[in-house]
């Protein structure tokens, strides 16, 4: 006979907290992940400082040793790497899921790794994908230039060169902040009439200061109509208007993989947020047998789940299993 575990696509914190809550209840389990372990913890920004403290990014009972009230990024990989290593997490790193085909309890999914193509039993099956991996992209000409970029990691590249930020929320604060003091001269643009509330409140007056001073360039009201190799062109409230420009930072925010749910059966919403279709006391879509956990289940509403939240997803995913026969 063979042995179907459940499969949790998504090594993240959530994907991780969803395989030892799994590994607790007696539930075989496989994590399957694209990229690399908290693949997307490894692409924000260098030295990068947690909103939340140690305590809200445990998983597993695990502690997390820091002495930072809010501890960095490079902190965090570490830590759930540990975690993963201790827990002895069956994690297929770099491997694709292309399909899952078949029913609750007797699902195949066909993943695509560096050894070849694969097809895993499963009995079902865990999404916890996060949004990182697809941008909010601006939809402008220009836009795949190699000078563009949705994904900040440190300033020091941009020194003594024109950097256009586009965004006014959390992100784009920091990058234009710490682009400006790494010697960039930082022009932001701003769709809003305002930085956005939602900044923290330690960015915020920083930033409404440099701006105030014109020590950063603000366009408010305003939107990027096309990038070129050393200029770029917005509209203001007073037209058209092109400024040099050596370097894009599009801060636009993202998007949970659509295509990738699309695939695998599960339906988006007809609401403003897109939320994908599922069960919010037992996290299944309406594909039965398989589930959402994490930010992915909040779809254009990316601020709805964190880590802090979105670990629990597995204690209501696992009660629903073994109440549906697929934890036996």
């Amino acid at each position: 006979m063979i042995e179907r575990p459940v499969i949790v696509v998504g090594a993240g914190p959530v994907g991780l907290a969803c395989a030892i809550a799994l590994k607790r209840a007696d539930l075989a389990c496989v994590v399957v992940e694209k990229g690399a372990l908290v693949n997307s913890l490894t692409g924000y920004p260098t030295n990068m400082e947690f909103f939340s403290t140690p305590d809200l990014l445990e998983i597993g009972g695990h502690p997390f040793p820091t002495n930072r009230y809010k501890p960095l990024r490079e902190e965090a990989i570490d830590y759930y790497r540990r975690v993963a290593q201790s827990e002895d997490l069956d994690t297929r790193l770099y491997t694709r899921v292309e399909s899952v085909d078949g029913h609750p309890g007797a699902f195949e999914v066909s993943v695509v790794s560096r050894d070849g193509p694969q097809v895993l039993p499963a009995r079902a099956v865990i999404v916890a994908t996060g949004f990182f991996d697809v941008p909010n992209l601006m939809g402008v000409p220009g836009e795949q230039l190699e000078k563009v970029t949705h994904y900040y990691k440190e300033p020091y590249r941009y020194s003594g060169q024109d950097v256009l930020v586009v965004g006014a929320k959390n992100s784009a604060a920091k990058a234009a902040l710490q682009c400006h003091r790494n010697g960039a001269r930082v022009t932001m643009v701003v769709r809003g009439p305002q930085i956005s509330d939602r900044v923290k409140y330690w960015l915020r007056p920083d930033l409404v200061n440099r701006i105030a001073e014109g020590a950063i360039k603000a366009h408010f009201n305003s939107v990027v109509q096309a990038i070129r190799a050393r200029e770029v062109d917005i509209q203001t409230p007073d037209g058209p208007l092109t400024l040099a420009n050596d370097f894009v930072l599009a801060m636009t925010g993202y998007r949970p993989d659509y295509t990738f749910l699309e695939h695998l059966g599960v339906k988006a919403g007809d609401d403003a947020h897109r939320t994908p279709q599922y069960d919010p006391e037992t996290f299944e879509t309406n594909r039965p047998g398989i589930y959402l956990a994490g930010t992915v289940c909040g779809g254009l509403r990316t601020g709805r789940w964190f880590i802090e939240n979105g670990r629990f997803h597995a204690e209501a995913i696992v009660r629903h299993l073994q109440g549906a026969g697929l934890g036996a």
